[in-house]
């Protein structure tokens, strides 16, 4: 299950990196109108945010210190930093996950974070609906933004 989960999540951080690279100009990835509240870099680094607090952090016990609110309030980071920073989660993610054991998966996540407690394995497999379903938002604002 580990292997399962480890590979879905690296590849979607793949797919993360080709939607930041298709956006036509840089500039659009950080580009807010009308209704839409997030833009794709700040959903860019929010994801980042997100996987090396929960797995990095949580799990893995890195140094990591998450900033939530810049996550959303950042603007205008570079695509090579944007595209560094899911490099070094991927190598996180990677490093963290493949010493996981069934036994870990089946332990209780450490901290509550949906308001009730979950084992490890159904908290990761939250992580990849979660990346997925910000992909889909990413991929809607590069096209909606144009």
């Amino acid at each position: 299950m580990i292997d399962s989960i480890t590979q879905l999540i690296i590849r979607d951080l793949g797919r993360l990196k080709k939607e930041v690279n298709a956006y036509a100009d840089e500039s659009l990835l950080w580009k807010i109108e009308k209704d839409i509240k997030n833009s794709g870099g700040n959903l860019c680094l929010h994801l980042v945010g997100n996987l090396n607090h929960y797995i990095g952090h949580t799990l893995g016990n890195t140094d990591y210190v998450r900033d939530r609110e810049k996550e959303f309030s950042a603007k205008n980071v570079p695509v090579t930093e944007l595209l560094k920073q899911i490099d070094d989660t991927i190598e996180v993610v990677e490093s963290v996950l493949t010493t996981l054991s069934q036994e870990d998966l089946n332990s209780v996540f450490p901290i509550e974070v949906l308001g009730y407690e979950m084992t490890t394995g159904h908290f990761l497999i939250h992580i990849s609906g979660h990346i997925n379903y910000h992909l889909g938002q990413i991929s809607y604002h590069r096209r909606l933004i144009k």
